[in-house]
C-alpha cells in the first residue's frame, strides 16, 4: 500500500479513481486506533476530575491551608477597611468624614470653634457640605470665605468633590408660650438669625 491516496478494485488491481481534492480518506487500521485510544483518555480524564471533585466535597471543600496567601487569610483592620471602601464604592463620603474629623486643621481653630460641618450630601448634581455658625457674625465669615473654602476642600479631596458650602445661622432658642409673652414674638430676631 503506497501512501498516495490510490484506490484499490476488489481483485485488488489499482483503481483509476482518485480521491477529490480537499477530502481526506476514511481512517483505517491504525488511525482509527489512535482515535479510540484518544476518546479513551478523555474520558478517564473527566472521570477522574469527577472523582476528585467529589472527594474533596466530601472532605469539607477543594482549598487547603498553604504557606501562601489567599483569600481566607485574616487581614489587618485598616486593609480589611480600605476594601470594603473600595468594594462599597464609599471613597468620596468616606473622604468627605476625614474632612469632617480634620475640620479644626481645614479651616483653622477659630473658625472651627464656631463652625461645625453637619453634613455632605453626595448627589453628583448638589455635592453640598452643610456647616453651622454658632452666631450670624460667624455665619457671615464663613460665607465671605466659602469660594476659598470650596478650593482648599477640593485641593485635599480630588477636584469636583464639593461644589457648594451651605451655611446655616443658629438655631435660636426655642419658642416657648406663657403668659409673659406677646403673641407672634419669635424672640430675640438681631443676634439669631
Amino acid at each position: 500500500m503506497s501512501g498516495r491516496g490510490e484506490a484499490f478494485g476488489a481483485s485488488g488491481e489499482r483503481s483509476q479513481e482518485r480521491p477529490v481534492e480537499g477530502m481526506r480518506p476514511e481512517p483505517s487500521g491504525v488511525d482509527l486506533a489512535r482515535v479510540a485510544l484518544r476518546a479513551a483518555k478523555e474520558q478517564a480524564r473527566a472521570r477522574g476530575a469527577a472523582a476528585q471533585q467529589k472527594n474533596q466535597a466530601r472532605r469539607g471543600g477543594g482549598l487547603r491551608s498553604g504557606a501562601r496567601a489567599d483569600g481566607r487569610d485574616p487581614l489587618p483592620l485598616g486593609a480589611a477597611i480600605n476594601r470594603l471602601i473600595t468594594e462599597r464604592g464609599w471613597e468620596t463620603p468616606a473622604a468627605v468624614g476625614g474632612v469632617m474629623g480634620r475640620w479644626p486643621q481645614i479651616v483653622g481653630e477659630d473658625l472651627a470653634n464656631h463652625c461645625v460641618p453637619l453634613r455632605y450630601d453626595e448627589d453628583p448634581d448638589a455635592r453640598v457640605l452643610t456647616v453651622q455658625c454658632d452666631s450670624t457674625a460667624w455665619a457671615t465669615q464663613l460665607r465671605l470665605l466659602a469660594p476659598q473654602l470650596v478650593a482648599r476642600l477640593n485641593a485635599d479631596l480630588g477636584h469636583g468633590t464639593v461644589r457648594l458650602i451651605k451655611v446655616l445661622g443658629p438655631g435660636g432658642p426655642q419658642r416657648r408660650f406663657g403668659p409673659l409673652r406677646a403673641p407672634g414674638s419669635t424672640g430675640p430676631g438681631d443676634t439669631y438669625g
